[in-house]
C-alpha cells in the first residue's frame, strides 16, 4: 500500500567504519512506481557492492545523486512520493549530463544546497576538514595534502571522488608539462638540410588529451568499479607488504568422500543446506588453528598479535570477473561441521544476492578460497591483509595412489586426492610452522572421525 507523503531515500550506514558510498545504478527512474522492497538502487562502499531496497511504495519523484557520484552517509539520494504523486507532480528527467568540466560546480552545489538548513557536520570543531578513513588512506599513498583539495562533499569535505580525481589530475598535468618543456624553450641547433622531396613528410601523431586513455581497432574501454579499484589495490599492497611462500600439500579424501556421501541427504532435507568439501576442509583448518595461533594472527609494528577466536574469510569471486569479497564467519570456532556448513550457506545466498553488509567483510583473521571448483589443482594464493595466511583448496580429483593392502604390501589404488595450498608470511611463519599447520590438516581430514566433528 503506497503511502500518502513522500519518503527520503538516504545513503544508508552500511558498518560502523563506512563514511561514504557511490551510486552504481538505479533500478528505477523519475516518474517510475516502485514497490517497498524492492530493489531501488545500487550502491558501492570501499566494502562491498549492496542493493538498496526501497523503503516505501510510490512513484520516484526526484534523484538528487547520480550514478556514479560519492556521497556520505545520510546524504538525501532520491524521494519517493505517496498515493498522491501522479505523472502531472513528478518532475521531468534530467537533461543529457554535459562534459563533466562544465558540470562540476553545479554537480558539487546540489548536495550543499540540499542541506543548508542542517548543522555543517563536515567540519570539526578546531575548524579543520574531516577526512575519512579511505581518503586519508589515498592521500598517504600519494603524499597529497588534503587541505590542497577543492571538496564537493557537505561542508565542503574532500571525498574519495575528490581525491582520486586530484591525484589522477596532478598526474597529468606532471606529464603533460615534461612533454612542453623541449618546445617551450628548444636549444639552438645548427641549420638542417632540407629533405629531398621525395621524402614522404612525417605524419602527425594522433594526440589524445592528457590522461586519457584511447582504445585502439577492435578495441573496448571500460572503466574500473570502485570494488574493482580497491580489489587491484589491496592485492598490490599485500604483495609489497608480505614475503609470500607457498608450499602444496597432498590429501587422500577417501574418509571425507565417504562421510559426506553419508550425511548428504541428511544436511540437504534437515537442514537445507549442501554439505561441500570446502565445509570439511574449513572444519578441520579452524581446529587446527588451536594449535597453530600465528596462523590465525597479525604482525603489528614490531609485535604479534594472537587471538583466540577465529573469524574464518570465504573467498568469494563475483561473477564476470565484478570482483572478489572476503564475508567471513564470526567465531567459526565455536561450530561444529553443521554450524560451518550453514555459515558458507548464509555467506553464499547473501554475497549472490548482494545482501552483505561492510561488517561482514571486516574483521577476518582467517581466509580460504576455492578455486578447485573450476578444476584447479595447485595455486600460489595472494594473503588477505592483515591476515598472515590463506589456505587454498584446489580440485578433487581421482588418482593412482600407493596403498598398503589386508598383507602389509604397497599396492596401487584409486584414491580422491586433493591439493592444498598454503601461502604464508616469512616475516612472522616459518615454513616449519606452517607445514606442520598443514600437517594437521591433512591428518584430521585422512582420519576423520565423524563423532568428533
Amino acid at each position: 500500500m503506497a503511502t500518502t507523503t513522500a519518503t527520503d531515500v538516504v545513503m544508508p550506514q552500511m558498518g560502523v567504519s563506512v563514511t561514504e558510498g557511490t551510486v552504481t545504478r538505479w533500478f528505477k527512474q523519475v516518474g517510475e512506481v516502485v514497490a517497498a522492497d524492492e530493489t531501488l538502487l545500487e550502491i558501492s562502499t570501499d566494502k562491498v557492492d549492496t542493493e538498496v531496497p526501497s523503503p516505501a511504495c510510490g512513484v520516484v519523484t526526484a534523484i538528487l545523486v547520480q550514478e556514479g557520484e560519492t556521497v556520505e552517509v545520510g546524504v538525501l539520494l532520491a524521494t519517493i512520493g505517496g498515493e498522491g504523486a501522479g505523472a502531472g507532480a513528478v518532475p521531468a528527467p534530467a537533461a543529457p549530463a554535459e562534459p563533466a568540466a562544465a558540470v562540476a560546480p553545479a554537480a558539487a552545489a546540489a548536495p550543499a544546497d540540499a542541506d543548508d538548513d542542517e548543522d555543517d557536520t563536515a567540519a570539526s570543531g578546531n575548524g579543520r576538514t574531516f577526512v575519512s578513513p579511505v581518503v586519508a588512506r589515498i592521500a598517504a599513498e600519494h603524499r597529497v595534502e588534503v587541505a590542497a583539495i577543492a571538496g564537493t562533499g557537505r561542508g565542503g569535505r574532500v571525498t574519495k571522488k575528490d581525491i582520486l580525481a586530484f591525484v589522477e589530475g596532478t598526474l597529468s598535468t606532471a606529464a603533460a608539462t615534461a612533454a612542453a618543456k623541449p618546445a617551450a624553450a628548444p636549444p639552438p641547433a645548427a641549420p638542417v638540410a632540407a629533405a629531398p622531396a621525395s621524402a614522404p613528410a612525417a605524419a602527425p601523431a594522433a594526440a589524445a588529451p592528457a590522461g586519457d586513455v584511447v582504445a585502439g581497432p577492435g578495441e573496448t574501454l571500460e572503466p574500473l568499479t570502485a570494488m574493482r579499484r580497491l580489489v587491484s589495490q589491496h592485492m598490490r599492497r599485500s604483495v609489497d607488504t608480505s614475503a609470500h611462500v607457498t608450499a602444496a600439500f597432498e590429501i587422500d579424501m577417501s574418509q571425507v568422500v565417504a562421510i559426506r556421501a553419508k550425511l548428504k541427504r541428511e544436511y540437504e532435507t534437515q537442514h537445507d543446506v549442501n554439505l561441500t568439501y570446502l565445509a570439511f576442509v574449513a572444519r578441520a583448518a579452524v581446529e587446527a588453528l588451536k594449535d597453530w595461533p600465528w596462523i590465525n594472527g597479525e604482525l603489528r609494528g614490531d609485535r604479534i598479535v594472537t587471538r583466540n577466536y577465529v573469524n574464518l574469510g570465504i573467498a568469494v569471486a563475483l561473477e564476470g570477473g565484478k570482483g572478489l569479497i572476503v564475508p567471513n564467519i564470526k567465531h567459526a570456532e565455536e561450530k561444529n561441521l553443521l554450524g560451518i556448513a550453514r555459515g558458507i550457506k548464509d555467506l553464499a545466498d547473501r554475497a549472490r544476492t548482494k545482501k552483505l553488509l561492510p561488517d561482514d567483510v571486516s574483521g577476518g583473521t582467517f581466509t580460504i578460497t576455492n578455486p578447485g571448483g573450476w578444476g584447479a589443482f595447485v595455486g600460489t594464493p595472494i594473503i588477505n591483509q592483515p591476515q598472515v595466511a590463506i589456505l587454498d583448496m584446489e580440485a578433487l580429483v581421482k588418482r593412482p595412489w600407493v596403498v598398503q593392502d589386508e598383507f602389509g604390501n604397497d599396492v596401487i589404488g584409486i584414491r580422491p586426492i586433493m591439493n592444498l595450498c598454503i601461502s604464508f608470511d616469512h616475516r612472522i611463519i616459518d615454513g616449519a610452522y606452517a607445514h606442520q599447520f598443514v600437517k594437521q590438516i591433512r591428518e584430521s581430514l585422512q582420519g576423520w572421525d565423524e563423532s568428533s566433528y
